[in-house]
C-alpha cells in the first residue's frame, strides 16, 4: 500500500498516482488520505498525518506539503517502524514518523527523478517534486521494502532533518494556557490542552465566551458554542452545527486561555 497526501487539490495527485502506478510491479494499492490540507501549511498537515496515518497497516506515506520546492531543502525517506514516508525535510513528517516508530530518516538523492519516463522529455520540473522527485522515492521504497530501504542507491542515511514540534499547554489550578494547532473542516477549534484538563469541569471560558464543557455536540442546542474533547485527544472549542472558529474568533496559530468552572 502506498498512501497521498498533499495540498494540491486537483488534478496533481493524479500524476503522482500515474508515476506509482508506473514504476512499480507488483503495482500497489494507492489509498488517499487527503489532498485539501490548506496550501503551503505544513504544521497543520504534519498534525493531521500524525492523527491519521497511525490507524493504517505498513505502508508508504507519500506526503507533500512543500512551499520549498525547487529550492535547496532536501527530500526526504524516513522510516519509522513498519511504515516509511516520503516527503520535502520541512517538518512535514517527522511527527507522524514518531508516533509509528524509530524514526530512521535517508536524504533522497533528487537524480531518482531519472527512473521517470517524462512524456516531454527533459528533466525533472522545479515546481513538481510530487512527481518527480518523491512519488519515484515512494516507488523504489515499496519495491525495495521497508526493510530494505538502506540498500537502495538514491538513499543515504540523513544526520540532520527539518523536525517540527508541536507546543504544549501550561495547566495551573482552573486554568490553562495554550495554542490553537488546527481548526479542522467543521471549524472546530483544536487547542493544545490535553483532555484531561476537563476532568470535573462544568463550563469553560475561552475568548470572552462562557460554554459549558460536555462530552457530545448534541449535548448543547444547535448553534450554540460547547468544550469537549476530540478524537485526538485535546480539548476543542466548537459549535453544535457551527462553526467554531467564527464563534469563538480563533484561528489555527492563535494563543488561547481557558478558564475552567467546576462541579
Amino acid at each position: 500500500m502506498i498512501t497521498l497526501a498533499s495540498d494540491f487539490g486537483s488534478p496533481y495527485p493524479a500524476a503522482m498516482k500515474g508515476v506509482l502506478l508506473a514504476e512499480t510491479d507488483p503495482q500497489p494499492r494507492l489509498v488517499d488520505v487527503a489532498h485539501d490540507f490548506p496550501r503551503g501549511d505544513v504544521r497543520t498537515a504534519a498534525f493531521w498525518l500524525r492523527e491519521v496515518l497511525p490507524y493504517f497497516p505498513p505502508a508508504a506515506h507519500l506526503a507533500v506539503v512543500d512551499p520549498g520546492v525547487g529550492t535547496d531543502r532536501a527530500a526526504l525517506a524516513v522510516r519509522a517502524g513498519d511504515h516509511a514516508l516520503v516527503g520535502p525535510d520541512n517538518g512535514l513528517l517527522l511527527p507522524a514518523a514518531r508516533r509509528l516508530g524509530e524514526v530512521e530518516p535517508f536524504v533522497v538523492d533528487e537524480s531518482i527523478s531519472g527512473r521517470v519516463g517524462h512524456p516531454a522529455g527533459g528533466s525533472a520540473s522545479t515546481t513538481f517534486h510530487g512527481r518527480d522527485v518523491f512519488a519515484p522515492a515512494a516507488a523504489a521504497v515499496h519495491e525495495a521494502g521497508i526493510e530494505e530501504m538502506e540498500t537502495l542507491s538514491a538513499l543515504e542515511p540523513a544526520d540532520d532533518v527539518t523536525d517540527c514540534r508541536f507546543p504544549e499547554a501550561t495547566l495551573e489550578d482552573g486554568r490553562a494556557t495554550g495554542e490553537v494547532l488546527v481548526v479542522d473542516g467543521f471549524g472546530n477549534v483544536v487547542t493544545n490542552v490535553p483532555g484531561s484538563a476537563l476532568a470535573g469541569v462544568e463550563r469553560v471560558e475561552a475568548a470572552g465566551k462562557r460554554v459549558p464543557a460536555v462530552e457530545t455536540f448534541a449535548a448543547v442546542p444547535e448553534s450554540e458554542g460547547l468544550a469537549t474533547v476530540g478524537s485526538h485527544g485535546y480539548v476543542e472549542l466548537d459549535v453544535n452545527d457551527g462553526r467554531g472558529e467564527t464563534f469563538f474568533g480563533l484561528s489555527a496559530g492563535d494563543d488561547v486561555a481557558l478558564e475552567f468552572d467546576f462541579h
